[in-house]
């Protein structure tokens, strides 16, 4: 990617280094605080969540100079989604309300209830922001088995984005207000096709970053690694040994990387109704 010295982007609020809890969660914690962050709904208690503001410092893990180059790489990311998504709106006739980015270190205080750095990064529709720990590069790679790669974590910010994208389409809180309406299974099967459109939008944005002279040919198997990475199956096999389609609430690796593809080879929003 063709990342350094382009504009960042000044909706950013930084949070790094301010006083925590200390308290961690396990992987069915994880899976409890993501459907809590997606529903808007603090489901914090349930896992044991820190108390926010008890005086202990989240300091970062990454070494001062990667945390710094990713730190600027975020920025960047989230400068091309307001310029891309902008033209897009605007081309619709409307206006293109941006998230505002909060990078912070282990825990924070969200809208959507307490945020931890082990969720990953997450979208919050009850205040527009996206929240994002920067140690997540490292454990896209060493946990969840990723290539990693500036294209990678690009992938991973433009999908969160992408969320964003569907709350001001409305997809977003309709989607909730059908899952209120339904049985585990359906609501699941809903979550499932919200994340793919969200993969589908980050591939429409790496379109637009290509046309921006940003994004190379090269990033592209970053980018696939990344979503594959993500997938429900490969986490739940990584996890427990095996997976069970059933309860997937983002999407198999076959299937992020598909729509991711999609959402690049059109370069067009509107191919990406996963809900038809």
């Amino acid at each position: 990617m063709r990342w350094e010295n382009r504009r960042q982007s000044s909706n950013v609020e930084d949070r790094r280094g301010m006083s925590a809890g200390k308290k961690g969660t396990g992987i069915v914690g994880i899976i409890v605080l993501l459907i809590g962050m997606y529903y808007g709904v603090d489901l914090s208690g349930i896992v044991g969540a820190p108390q926010l503001g008890s005086g202990q410092v989240q300091q970062s893990a990454l070494p001062p100079q990667e945390e710094e180059q990713l730190n600027q790489l975020s920025r960047v990311v989230m400068a091309e989604t307001e310029d891309s998504w902008g033209q897009y709106f605007q081309s619709k006739g409307t206006k293109y309300t941006v998230p505002t980015l909060v990078l912070y270190n282990g825990y924070t205080t969200t809208s959507c209830g307490t945020g931890q750095a082990a969720m990953g990064p997450f979208y919050c529709p009850n205040d527009q922001k996206v929240y994002l720990d920067l140690s997540f590069y490292e454990d896209l790679k060493n946990k969840l088995g990723a290539q990693g790669g500036a294209a990678a974590f690009a992938y991973v910010i433009a999908h969160e984005v992408g969320h964003h994208v569907q709350n001001l389409l409305g997809v977003l809180p309709q989607v909730h207000q059908a899952q209120s309406r339904s049985n585990e299974a359906q609501s699941n099967e809903l979550s499932v096709r919200l994340e793919l459109q969200a993969d589908c939008f980050a591939g429409v944005w790496a379109k637009s970053a290509e046309k921006d002279g940003m994004w190379e040919q090269t990033d592209m198997a970053q980018a696939i690694d990344a979503a594959e990475a993500v997938g429900d199956d490969r986490i739940q096999k990584r996890a427990q040994g095996y997976a069970v389609p059933d309860s997937f609430t983002h999407g198999s690796a076959e299937q992020r990387k598909t729509w991711f593809q999609r959402g690049f080879v059109n370069g067009d929003p509107n191919q990406c109704n996963t809900f038809s």
